[in-house]
């Protein structure tokens, strides 16, 4: 518990038991980590960093989330019709 992670209660083979968190994993290594090889650990991290700044949670829309980015769902957007105003 030093790092605060809490593990998962739910049992293995339940689809729904963290579909969300699966989801993000999944296209994380879609999108970025089997894109080519990546020669160090450092290429990766700060790789992985862009991908989550500057891509998945800015400009990659979330269905989970009523198709807005993390970002616009954090500044309280609820509907994508939101951001035309």
């Amino acid at each position: 518990m030093k790092n605060k992670i809490r593990r998962s209660l739910g049992r293995t083979g339940i689809c729904y038991d963290n579909a969300v968190a699966e989801s993000t994993f999944a296209s994380y290594k879609k999108e970025l980590i089997h894109t080519r090889p990546w020669p160090d650990i450092t290429s990766l991290r700060a790789a992985t960093a862009d991908w989550v700044d500057n891509y998945f949670n800015t400009k990659r829309r979330h269905s989970y989330l009523d198709y807005l980015t993390p970002r616009e769902y954090e500044l309280g957007f609820k509907h994508l019709t939101q951001l035309a105003a």
